[in-house]
């Protein structure tokens, strides 16, 4: 049995098939490999801004959905700002988020920071290739410990 863990690399099915049915991955957001969420709202708005802002991009590209993902959170914490963006106020507001979640977040998966935590990734799924895509198992896995 093959192990591997991403981030937000781009794992191509080819090279995966190599590893045969057996292949384990863990992944923290929607993947290019990971269909089971094409359809929803938030995948919608995803190809919508890809179409509008970036047509010749390669929308199942996991740095593409990284740069989304990064970009939308960005855009929350300024939010929350509001006229006041001091560096100061930017990073309370970014050291306080709850209950965050994006367009691309898998399924109960959701940002949480303190000012002692500023980890956004603290949790990821399982997945496993069937010899043609990636399959979600068993529950969210989520870090409790203490950061750094």
């Amino acid at each position: 049995m093959r192990y591997g863990m991403t981030t937000h690399g781009t794992m191509r099915s080819g090279i995966v098939r190599l590893a045969g049915a057996a292949a384990l991955a863990a992944t923290l957001s929607v993947t290019s490999a990971y269909a089971q969420k094409k359809y929803d709202p938030g995948m919608k708005r995803y190809f919508s801004f890809m179409a509008k802002y970036y047509p010749e991009g390669d929308k199942n590209s996991n740095f593409n959905i990284y740069g989304y993902s990064t970009a939308e959170l960005l855009t929350t914490v300024l939010k929350m700002c509001g006229d006041n963006l001091t560096r100061e106020n930017v990073m309370k507001q970014a050291a306080s988020l709850k209950h965050v979640t994006g367009d691309l977040a898998l399924p109960g998966m959701e940002i949480n920071t303190s000012p002692t935590d500023y980890r956004v990734n603290k949790q990821l799924q399982m997945m496993r290739f069937d010899g043609e895509r990636w399959e979600l198992f068993g529950p969210v896995l989520e870090d409790h410990g203490a950061a750094g």
